[in-house]
């Protein structure tokens, strides 16, 4: 089996099409601004992947999204990205429901069956926050909710049909605040869209400034958590967090796995070079692989939490490594000859700029590791 077989095997299997649409498509025209990737992540049925079979989703595991991402990654690491977020929402509002009834999952069907991209507009990027802690305020009128705030980044921004925000609203007892995911159709009144992300590296993701003001979400496009501010929601928080680890390592993986196969192509670079760079990325490759088998083992626990952090953090390191040596070894005519190389060196280090970052994560996994309770930084 050749390198990245596997990962395009099932590419190709869940979303058929989509790996050779991509292969036609320049890497740079992939990456730039108003790239044709997101469209043809669509078109392929993408925004139904992780949705299950039985909501007309493409019912796909953990094994396979990540290795569904690793190759969209190889292919063009904005889009790997950008769906990432994706899944991210996907991911919650599934985890929102244990009872196979409900607002939740007629969400997600017509999400999958529609071909809807959805944005994040959770906290995750908020330092002492879980994804779903209020970043928006919510203000309670009789047709619905007011909201405004801002997201920024926010990846999808300029494609998205929905944006997901979490909000404290009055319980229906009328007793108190609990926690909802709104849904908000990318045409609502008084959302907009400006600019933000200025780098030219990962600007096919569209991770761009979305404002809120006084955006009305009716009482249907509420999903309510049933859960007080001040609690935890444990079980959600989890799960979505090690999606998002999962999912995340995975697609920049693919941009390192990019630049190792370019290597591998090259009948030039001896063979014992070759052969040490495939064993270090494959290594890397098995961590989040293993990660993969033990979500798809059942639901996400707090040490599943806090080994999807070990891996990701360890394919930060190995990514660290690899990339340097993979550039080295391409040469200086490569790299001079095309802006694939340098590009693809840059963002492959983007994975070290996604919350959690390990050095606020330091303390919380020393606590964890002397036997206290797992917080996320």
């Amino acid at each position: 089996m050749r390198f990245l077989d596997r990962e395009r095997a099932a590419l190709t299997k869940l979303l058929p099409g989509l790996d050779d649409s991509l292969r036609a498509v320049p890497l740079m025209t992939l990456e730039k601004p108003g790239s044709p990737g997101i469209g043809l992540f669509r078109e392929s049925g993408g925004p139904g992947l992780l949705a299950p079979d039985s909501l007309r989703g493409r019912g796909a595991s953990a094994l396979d999204a990540v290795r569904v991402q690793r190759a969209l990654g190889s292919r063009s690491p904005s889009l790997a990205v950008a769906t990432t977020m994706h899944h991210f929402s996907m991911a919650t509002l599934v985890g929102l429901s244990n009872s196979g009834e409900g607002l939740e999952w007629m969400l997600v069907q017509a999400v999958a069956t529609e071909n809807k991209l959805m944005a994040s507009g959770f906290a995750e990027g908020r330092s002492g926050n879980g994804i779903l802690s209020p970043s928006m305020t919510a203000t309670p009128t009789p047709e619905g909710l007011r909201i405004s705030g801002v997201k920024r980044p926010c990846s999808l921004a300029r494609s998205m049909d929905l944006l997901t925000a979490s909000v404290l609203v009055p319980c229906e007892d009328g007793e108190g605040q609990e926690l909802a995911v709104a849904l908000i159709p990318a045409e609502s009144e008084g959302l907009s869209v400006s600019g933000f992300w200025s780098s030219g590296f990962l600007a096919g993701a569209e991770s761009d400034q979305v404002t809120l003001d006084g955006v009305l979400v009716p009482p249907d496009l509420l999903v309510r958590t049933a859960c007080p501010p001040g609690a935890r929601l444990d079980e959600v928080q989890t799960v979505g967090l090690v999606w998002f680890e999962l999912l995340m390592t995975g697609s920049y993986l693919g941009a390192a796995s990019a630049l190792v196969e370019r290597v591998l192509l090259n009948d030039r670079v001896p063979e014992g070079e070759r052969v040490a760079l495939l064993v270090a990325v494959e290594g890397a490759a098995a961590a989040v692989e293993g990660l993969a088998r033990r979500v798809d083992e059942g639901t996400p626990d707090e040490s599943t939490l806090a080994d999807s952090l070990y891996v990701r953090y360890g394919v930060q390191d190995a990514v660290a490594r690899i990339v340097p040596r993979a550039v080295e070894l391409l040469g200086g005519l490569n790299f001079m000859a095309s802006d694939e190389v340098g590009y693809l060196a840059a963002c492959a280090n983007g994975l070290a700029l996604h919350p959690p970052s390990r050095s606020r994560m330091t303390g919380p996994l020393a606590g964890y590791l002397a036997d206290g309770p797992l917080t996320v930084a």
